[in-house]
Formats: structure tokens, C-alpha cells, sequence
């Protein structure tokens, strides 16, 4: 089953804002409180461009540390190249711009492995030589990044995002196991190395000869990372790529919840565990148009009463 990208993207993203901005936009965070973050409704835009893309990503609310006033942060993921992604950008735009009149900046994050080839980063009109529009926008291209540049990096975010970045076929597996080892040292809770870790073993997927070499490297590590490592690189190799992916997705899908909204209780737990694939991945757009838990357990009782197909 295709994995839902977009999907995966958002819950990480939503959960490591703070993080997000320190890597690609350390200046917004300079004039801005990052404790005062909020994510603000999308599903009201409902006529954009495509019928099968009609809600923006990320909208995110940041105050200012000095005054009253806030920004918006409109957050893109791209899981493929778009050829009207400057268009849709700028329509996004305009609609966040009329409804909310604050100032807003746009961001593009591109996790696609190809084509190589820079993204559009404004979306200009011009008649003659009067130019009637010059919109801009930042665009984060994961394939343009080297993983080297952030092996080591203090940032919990930046060491999921290296699977995604620029890697040579022969390299998967050295990334992979560094950056789970990296994983391992830092200040985190249980869930939210859990989420990053598998991040990291969904997008780094290795066959049998890179699994051999993780496997020889993992061995050396010393004892306080090796340990705790080994409790999520078995779990997506051993388990097998299709029930890997759709533990994946829970894994995020709870952690997502937990975020939002606090505990998850036990029997809604379990309901979306033994939840299939498919109304997984339902649910994780869903998500995004939920506002409390109690909103979430109506949609899984309504989901129960409908024939979900397989995992």
C-alpha cells in the first residue's frame, strides 16, 4: 500500500515546530515567542485548485515576544514535484491573507527524492514591462541538503529529516544506524523518539545486504545506546515491510494525539491499533479537522460500522 506522505509529514511537523523553525527559519524564532505557537483550521479552503487537493497543509500562529501582534506561518509539504506549486502557493496565500488580514509567510518543505531540479520559489506576473506580481516564498528541498551536514546536530528534527535527505545508494545503511544511534543520546521522551525513530525506519528501508552491515554496526555500539536502539530498528525489519508501515503510522497517528490533546485512553488505544491500513490512513488526514479526543473515539465508532478492507 502507498504510504500517505503527506500524512506522516504533517503529524511530524505539527509535533516538531519549534524544531522546524530553528533549522530553516532561526529568524522568525528571534522575533517571536517560540512557547506562544498554535496550529489554526485549514478545511475552510475548500476550492482551490485540484478537487483532490483542497486543504492546505500547516497553518501556524506565532506571537510576538515585544508586542500584541502575531504572524502566520503557512507550512507546505511536497511529497512530489508540482509544476504549479507557485500558483497554488500564491492562491493559498491570498485566501490565509483576506480571511485572517495578518502578515503571513510562506514555507514549501520538499521531501520528494526526485527530480532534482530547484522548485519554484516565487510566482510572478508580468504584462509587457510592468511586472503586477512578484510573490515569493522559502523552499526547503530535502534532496538539496547533504545528511553530513547534519550528522551530529543537537536537533532532534534535523536527524529524522537526514533520511530524507541527499544519500548515496551505498550510504543508506551508515545513515540509517547514525542516525538512530543520534537518536539515542539526546533528551527525549519515549514517544517522541519513538515517532522520529520510526520516521527514520520508514523512509530508510534496507534489503538484506544494508541490513547486514546496520546490523555488524549496531553491534558495536557501546551498551547505553545499544539497548534502547535495538527496540525500534527490530521493529520495522522484523516484522515485515506492510505490518512495519502500519505500525508506523500508529505510532505517529498516538503520539499525534498525545500531543494534542493529552492521554490517549486505553480502548481507543487499542481500537486504533487494530485499526487496517486504509482507515489509517483516513484518519490521519482526518486528524487535521478534529478538535478533541472525544471527536476522534465518534469518528473511529462511526469507522467501525464500515467495512475498512484489509491492512
Amino acid at each position: 500500500m502507498r504510504l500517505d506522505h503527506d500524512g506522516i509529514f504533517k503529524q511530524l511537523l505539527s509535533a516538531f515546530l519549534s524544531e522546524f523553525l530553528e533549522l530553516f527559519a532561526p529568524d522568525l524564532l528571534e522575533l517571536f515567542d517560540p512557547q506562544a505557537i498554535s496550529l489554526l483550521p485549514t478545511e475552510s479552503f475548500v476550492n482551490l485548485l485540484d478537487p483532490d487537493r483542497r486543504n492546505a497543509d500547516l497553518l501556524v500562529q506565532i506571537k510576538s515576544k515585544a508586542s500584541p501582534g502575531a504572524i502566520l506561518i503557512h507550512l507546505e509539504h511536497q511529497a512530489q514535484h508540482d509544476d504549479i506549486l507557485d500558483r497554488r502557493m500564491f492562491r493559498y496565500f491570498a485566501r490565509f491573507y483576506d480571511h485572517y488580514d495578518s502578515p503571513i509567510c510562506p514555507m514549501v518543505l520538499c521531501s520528494y527524492p526526485s527530480p532534482r531540479r530547484a522548485a519554484a520559489q516565487r510566482h510572478h506576473l508580468s504584462i509587457g514591462k510592468r511586472t503586477i506580481l512578484n510573490f515569493e516564498y522559502q523552499v526547503v528541498q530535502l534532496n538539496h541538503l547533504d545528511w553530513r551536514d547534519y550528522l551530529g546536530h543537537a536537533n532532534p528534527l534535523a536527524t529524522a529529516l537526514m533520511a530524507r535527505m541527499r544519500i548515496a545508494r551505498n550510504e543508506r545503511w551508515f545513515v540509517k544506524a547514525a542516525a538512530l544511534k543520534q537518536l539515542m543520546g539526546m533528551t527525549l521522551d519515549s514517544e517522541e523518539r519513538r515517532m522520529l525513530a520510526t520516521f527514520i525506519s520508514i523512509y530508510l528501508p534496507l534489503n538484506a545486504r544494508e541490513t547486514a552491515q546496520f546490523n555488524a554496526d549496531v553491534a558495536t555500539w557501546q551498551d547505553q545506546n545499544k539497548e534502547p536502539g535495538v527496540e525500534f530498528i527490530s521493529e520495522w525489519e522484523q516484522q515485515g515491510r506492510k505490518e512495519g508501515r502500519k505500525e508506523g503510522r500508529c505510532d505517529l497517528l498516538l503520539y499525534q494525539l498525545e500531543h494534542r490533546f493529552g492521554p490517549v485512553p486505553a480502548a481507543l488505544r487499542q481500537q486504533l491499533m487494530a485499526m487496517p491500513s486504509k482507515r489509517l490512513l483516513a484518519l490521519s488526514t482526518a486528524l487535521f479537522e478534529l478538535t478533541s479526543l472525544d471527536a476522534v473515539q465518534t469518528w473511529v465508532d462511526q469507522d467501525g460500522c464500515v467495512d475498512g478492507g484489509a491492512a
